[in-house]
């Protein structure tokens, strides 16, 4: 149950309701048991199938002087009352049935109304931590990880949860209490019969927890397989025109249905499993009291019962059969109780990944930037591939500096250095002389601004994505922010203008105007730092000039570090560094390599660049 001790965590904030949810739990299993149990004793009084009994016992040693004082207080009733007494002992006795089970029932709704809050603000802070962790995880995590697996831990697993947290509350509260309850009932009434039950319901036990012992690794292997699914559905849906184009639909149905069929399976297993608890508690319950009946009734029959009258013994009988129910519940409990501890198993998985890059919010504060960025002797290296080594740059402030070199040299790696989307493995990164892990790192992006290759937009409104992060922005800010980009004028020819709703990922708007609106969100942050990643690569010409000259108007009175592949956008930067299997292989302006004749030469004459 270690598996649960965040859970425990959650739930010390609501003591009060746990203390009332086990009373009212009580209450309610105590007015069960009054409710109908001894009825039939009563019955056989009035009904005339019994004396009446003219002297109460002297003093309550067990169950049979309890009820012969009951009996007593009936036959009292019965006979003050003339012929009429019977009819009237038995409205009594239905007046109190009635009662006894509205408490037991007003009682059980109460162990529920305290139970939902519980139980929701489990899931809800769970929940809540769980996206906050996702937040603060470095960017490199998600780079080993399916979107639909951590979809499928988001809701599957929490869904799953949900179900075992009642589970889990009325596995250790509500139905032990029960069987608590009763068997103290029974050992009252027959401390001799019960040994009977001490020796075989752990045994039940024992067989119910080893058919469950499986439940657990496929509940696992069925969330793995949810997320595959999710998976493959997400990569559907973000590549459904290529998907069309190549006439791929087959293959990726067959990848899917491939997928789906496993979970089928699986959860069929999980199932068969699942509801296999409650009958086979029942069936044991069952056998357990046929072996009371038949080892009993010997005691009873042959006056060797300890005490035990036969009317007793019925009632013995009568209260041990309410012990089947809270045992059937008992172990469906436990079988989600397992699936429960699966489901908590992967999302720890996340909630205890390490956050490698510090927040550092007690750090430096950087207000401004005034001199420059220094990487001093920086490598970088992700699990066992050293991406980065021993660069040595200095970007001073105002200046612009390109990273240009093939495909995987380190360019991006290099550039998310900056804003501590990772964190160096090796050497330093300074800025303004001053450890970058000693600020805070809120400060640290608050002075940056960043327009990527693929424009990251979200389904909200034209104005809602511009001012992302900068929601005090006025109308007028983001307007102006929008005529730098270039964007001002497309967007007022929209039905709704800065109020239109741009679809998820920005799919009613053109290549070019989205990363244009990216250039609009960076202007309105108006950073001193600007990290341009092939901002302009996958436009077509005219997209590509005007979203060129919204760069241009930005990078104005700015320190800027371009990523390019089109060697023709950097041609006017103060230095271009080109990188070759993650060092620094050529360094100077565009005249200066062209002269050199090397990397960056061939790469030119590869462009065609005059």
């Amino acid at each position: 149950m270690k598996k649960y001790a965040r859970l425990w965590k959650y739930l010390t904030s609501y003591k009060k309701n746990i203390v009332l949810y086990f009373l009212f739990t009580l209450l309610s299993i105590v007015f069960s048991l009054v409710s109908l149990g001894t009825l039939p004793f009563f019955l056989r009084l009035i009904f005339g199938q019994q004396s009446l009994i003219s002297q109460p016992p002297t003093k309550i040693n067990g169950s049979n002087d309890l009820i012969q004082l009951i009996n007593y207080k009936i036959s009292h009733l019965i006979a003050v009352n003339g012929v009429q007494g019977p009819v009237k002992a038995l409205g009594i006795i239905c007046l109190v049935i009635i009662v006894t089970v509205l408490l037991k029932n007003v009682f059980l709704y109460l162990s529920y109304y305290v139970l939902s809050p519980m139980k929701n603000s489990v899931m809800t802070r769970l929940r809540s931590e769980l996206y906050n962790k996702l937040l603060q995880l470095p960017i490199g995590y998600f780079t080993d990880q399916r979107k639909g697996d951590v979809m499928s831990r988001m809701t599957n697993d929490i869904g799953e949860l949900e179900g075992s947290v009642v589970g889990t509350l009325e596995g250790f509260i509500k139905d032990p209490l029960n069987i608590i309850v009763i068997l103290s009932s029974l050992v009252f009434i027959s401390p001799r019969l019960s040994l009977f039950l001490f020796i075989f319901l752990p045994l039940t036990g024992v067989i119910i927890g080893r058919i469950s012992r499986s439940l657990k690794k496929q509940s696992n292997v069925a969330a793995v397989k949810l997320g595959e699914a999710l998976s493959v559905l997400d990569e559907t849906l973000g590549g459904l025109r290529v998907i069309k184009a190549f006439n791929a639909e087959g293959l990726l149905r067959s990848r899917f249905d491939k997928t789906n069929n496993e979970l089928f399976v699986v959860k069929n297993q999980m199932q068969y499993r699942r509801d296999l608890a409650s009958p086979m508690s029942e069936f044991l319950g069952v056998l357990v009291l046929c072996g009371i009946l038949w080892f009993g009734g010997r005691l009873v029959l042959g006056g060797n019962a300890g005490g035990l009258e036969p009317e007793g013994f019925i009632m013995y009988i009568g209260i041990f059969t309410q012990i089947i129910n809270p045992a059937k519940s008992l172990s469906t409990s436990f079988y989600n109780m397992q699936r429960g501890s699966a489901a908590i198993a992967r999302i720890e998985e996340i909630l205890n990944a390490p956050v490698k890059v510090d927040e550092n919010e007690n750090g430096l504060q950087l207000a401004t930037f005034n001199k420059q960025i220094e990487f001093r002797n920086v490598s970088f290296q992700y699990e066992d591939k050293l991406i980065l080594k021993n660069i040595n740059l200095t970007i001073e402030k105002g200046k612009t500096i390109a990273l240009v070199g093939s495909s995987g040299a380190g360019k991006s790696t290099l550039a998310d250095l900056i804003p501590r989307f990772h964190d160096v493995t090796g050497g330093e990164l300074l800025i303004d002389g001053v450890n970058i892990k000693e600020y805070s790192l809120h400060s640290v992006r608050s002075q940056m601004g960043i327009v990527t290759q693929e424009p990251i937009l979200f389904n909200d409104t034209i104005a809602i994505n511009v001012a992302l992060g900068m929601e005090q922005a006025s109308a007028a800010q983001i307007e102006n922010a929008a005529k730098i980009a270039n964007a001002h004028n497309y967007i007022v020819q929209k039905e709704q203008g800065y109020d239109t709703n741009i679809g998820d990922r920005g799919s009613k708007l053109s290549g070019g105007e989205r990363q244009r609106l990216t250039i609009a969100r960076a202007v309105l942050k108006n950073p001193p730092i600007l990290i341009l990643d092939e901002a302009t690569s996958s436009l077509d010409t005219e997209s590509e000039r005007l979203v060129q000259d919204a760069i241009n108007n930005m990078m104005q009175n700015r320190t800027s570090i371009v990523i390019a592949h089109r060697l023709s956008t950097i041609r006017h930067a103060n230095e271009i560094v080109v990188l070759h299997q993650g060092q620094i292989a050529e360094r100077g302006t565009h005249d200066e390599l062209l002269l050199k004749g090397g990397i960056y030469r061939r790469l030119v004459n590869m462009q065609e660049v005059k």
